[in-house]
This record gives C-alpha cells, sequence and structure tokens, in this order.
C-alpha cells in the first residue's frame, strides 16, 4: 500500500512539474502575464518580420535568424547595415538579450528618424552601447555596456555576464524621460525634454549633427558591427 501511495504521489508530482514546464515559455515568447500586460514580440525567432535595413527597404543578408537567435554576421562581403524597426515608438518599456563577442561593440539606437539625408541611424538616435569586456574602450567610463554611449559614466555600476552568456537589458522611455538598465541595475537616467541635454550635445562629438537628440518618437535600431552581435528576446510594451 505504501508502494502504491508512493507510487500515485510521484505521478502526482510529475504532471504538476509538467504543468509548470508547459506553461513557461521559452525564448521569443510572451507568458500569459505579458500578453495579459499588452507586451508584443519584436522579434519571433525564427523571421526577420518587423525590421528593414536603415533607410533601406530591404532586409538584406547580414542580419540573419538562426536557432532562435537574430544575429549580425561580421562577413564582411556581406551588405552591412544597421537594423531598423518598422515601427516608430515614443512611450515604451523595451527588454532584450544580447551577447556579444569580447572585442564587440555594438549598440541599440533610440528616437531614431529615417531620413535619406541622413546617413546613419546615429546621426540622430542615442544610444544604449553595447560593449565586450576586451575591447580597448572597455575601461571608458562613457562607452562600456548600459551607458548612453558617451554621455557620461554609468548612474549605478552594472557588469556584461561572463563571455559567452546573455545579458539582459532594459529600456524605458516615458514622456521623453529614459531609464536604461543592465542586468537588473538602473544605470542610465535621462530627460531628453531639456535645456541641460541641448547644451550637453552642444559639447559633444555630436554637435555637428542637427538633428541628433532632439526627438522623444522614432525608430529602435540594432548597429551592425564587424565583430557580430546576437540578440534574442526582443519584447515591447507601450505606455
Amino acid at each position: 500500500m505504501l508502494t502504491i501511495k508512493k507510487l500515485v504521489t510521484g505521478c502526482m508530482l510529475s504532471v504538476l512539474i509538467s504543468a509548470c514546464v508547459s506553461n513557461t515559455p521559452g525564448d521569443n515568447q510572451l507568458t500569459e502575464k505579458e500578453k495579459a500586460e499588452n507586451w508584443k514580440l519584436l522579434f519571433d525567432g525564427t523571421t526577420t518580420n518587423g525590421w528593414h535595413l536603415y533607410n533601406v527597404n530591404t532586409i538584406g543578408n547580414i542580419w540573419l535568424v538562426k536557432d532562435g537567435v537574430l544575429y549580425c554576421n561580421p562577413n564582411l562581403d556581406l551588405d552591412h547595415g544597421d537594423l531598423a524597426s518598422d515601427d516608430a515608438y515614443s512611450n515604451y518599456d523595451f527588454v532584450f538579450d544580447w551577447k556579444i563577442p569580447e572585442d564587440g561593440n555594438s549598440g541599440v539606437f533610440i528616437n531614431v528618424l529615417e531620413r535619406k539625408d541622413i546617413a546613419t541611424a546615429w546621426a540622430s538616435g542615442p544610444e544604449y552601447q553595447l560593449l565586450g569586456d576586451k575591447h580597448p574602450d572597455a575601461s571608458v567610463p562613457n562607452k562600456i555596456s548600459g551607458c548612453l554611449f558617451n554621455f557620461g559614466p554609468q548612474l549605478h555600476p552594472a557588469k556584461n555576464k561572463p563571455n559567452g552568456q546573455w545579458n539582459h537589458s532594459e529600456i524605458i522611455q516615458k514622456n521623453g524621460k529614459i531609464k536604461f538598465f543592465l542586468n537588473g541595475v538602473l544605470t542610465v537616467e535621462q530627460d531628453f525634454t531639456t535645456a541641460e541635454w541641448s547644451n550637453t550635445i552642444k559639447q559633444s562629438n555630436f554637435k555637428n549633427y542637427p538633428e541628433f537628440g532632439r526627438y522623444t518618437n522614432g525608430r529602435i535600431v540594432l548597429q551592425d558591427w564587424t565583430k557580430g552581435v546576437s540578440f534574442k528576446n526582443l519584447k515591447i510594451k507601450e505606455l
């Protein structure tokens, strides 16, 4: 009888575990809670739907999808270009996972104005920096991962996960006020609507780019880089 009870208990436990596992989404999927909160996937894990090369209507051949990962191929013979979201966003919570080679350098641009007379995404869009720990700029405080690129050090210290592991990042923007998070740590707070921000731009190396940092609405852009970079679990909730 004891053996039967143990068997029944074990079976029930297995069913409960299986149910929990089956209700836990994998990569590039939304939980029931996220669906209820109106989160949307910006990457479905199998296609590049919803994205295009900056200032180009096609996707090109540099960005590819393999095993549920959106990957920027570093092959110099391919059609290079930053990857822009089809839609523009203003108030949102955007999360994404990423990893990069130890000497890699990439980023995510926000509030990007896509226009033929603006040659690059960084000429209008401020950048959430992604940087490998052995890149030459890894010792420069305003250029490490989680920074608002070239506009100051992290607000609170945060580190990349060990090489080869996935990092988790978050960008929140509401009424022009942004927050950056790296692996759960708040690294940046900035208000893009203030005179202080405008004056900071005028004193930076972006001062000769008249459209830079002027907008609180625009495309989200993933930066192409010759060392390669990988993304997954790109999700957004409009606020």
